[in-house]
């Protein structure tokens, strides 16, 4: 896939428009239209301006070595994307960027002095399965214990959060659709 292909795909998956693009990175939409068709080349300063408006690295756009053995994701190899309040996210993805869901181990560690996480709000929809410990899952008014074993599909729209209130570590495999990964590190 070309680069400029590679740019309309990751475009698309975020629904913006070409005006919404070139709003956000200075070119003209007949510009960027004639890129994501291989029609002219753009400097490496406007790809890093696209590649930071798109959630991705630069790199992204010139590795083509996607192959069988590339789409798997090895377990010692899990990269975490993000420490934060007791939390850790490792990506289980090997190219998370153009693909439409987001699944993400995530470990909570035990609660130790914290306190409980709000409740908040954000587009899709969100799977969640404990395979270890127990979770207490925040969903509108109702507050939840889910063991392992158990799961929740939820609409992320509604208020929910989850946490550890338990002296052990629980583990989570969860699932964000659509694909973002900010979303995730405003959990727990």
């Amino acid at each position: 896939m070309k680069i400029g292909e590679k740019v309309k795909a990751l475009r698309s998956r975020k629904n913006l428009t070409l005006k919404q693009l070139s709003e956000l990175t200075n070119l003209s939409t007949g510009f960027l239209s004639q890129f994501e068709r291989g029609i002219t080349t753009i400097d490496v300063d406007h790809l890093e301006s696209l590649a930071s408006i798109l959630n991705v690295k630069i790199n992204y756009f010139f590795d083509d070595s996607i192959s069988e053995e590339s789409v798997i994701m090895r377990g010692y190899n899990q990269p975490v994307t993000s420490e934060m309040n007791q939390t850790i996210y490792k990506s289980l993805s090997k190219y998370p960027e153009d693909k439409a869901i987001a699944p993400t181990l995530v470990e909570l560690l035990p609660k130790g002095e914290h306190e409980s996480p709000n409740p908040y709000v954000h587009p899709g929809e969100e799977f969640i399965y404990v395979l270890d410990g127990v979770l207490t899952l925040l969903y509108g008014d109702r507050v939840d214990k889910l063991y392992a074993g158990d799961s929740a599909h939820l609409l992320s729209t509604h208020p929910h959060n989850w946490d550890n209130e338990s002296n052990h570590i629980v583990k989570l495999l969860v699932v964000h659709y659509p694909n973002d990964h900010q979303n995730m590190t405003n959990e727990a």
